[in-house]
């Protein structure tokens, strides 16, 4: 069981067991969504997550794409994709027990900044996982 929340605590959720390694994304709008050089996810069937205290604001922030975050303290906590309508993706910030889930490796490293260059010995993939 993951469970996880915004920083104020107004928003918090439940999720079963990861069905994707979890990965550290380093797109530009990633970025931009959270204000950091990479953002840590890991993926949840849909059906299998729920938030259990208060509502978060989602937002399409391009097409076909949601974002989920905390209306009070503007905490992300999610990402969907109508191209994956199965799947949710969570921020690994936003859980209690980060460690409980420890990327696996890094996308999109076309989009990364000059100076982001992760040597953790993980896979590091130009776009999507292959």
């Amino acid at each position: 069981m993951l469970v996880g929340g915004c920083f104020c605590g107004g928003v918090r959720y439940v999720a079963t067991q990861l069905i994707y390694p979890p990965t550290l994304c380093h797109c530009q709008s990633c970025r931009r969504a959270s204000g950091a050089h990479a953002v840590g996810w890991c993926t949840v069937l849909k059906s299998e997550f729920s938030y259990t205290v208060g509502d978060p604001v989602e937002r399409e922030s391009s097409p076909g794409v949601f974002r989920a975050y905390c209306p009070d303290c503007h905490g992300p906590l999610s990402y969907r994709n109508t191209a994956r309508p199965e799947e949710i993706d969570i921020t690994l910030g936003s859980l209690d027990d980060a460690g409980e889930a420890a990327p696996a490796d890094h996308i999109f490293m076309t989009d990364a900044v000059r100076w982001d260059r992760p040597a953790d010995g993980l896979p590091q993939f130009s776009a999507t996982r292959s």
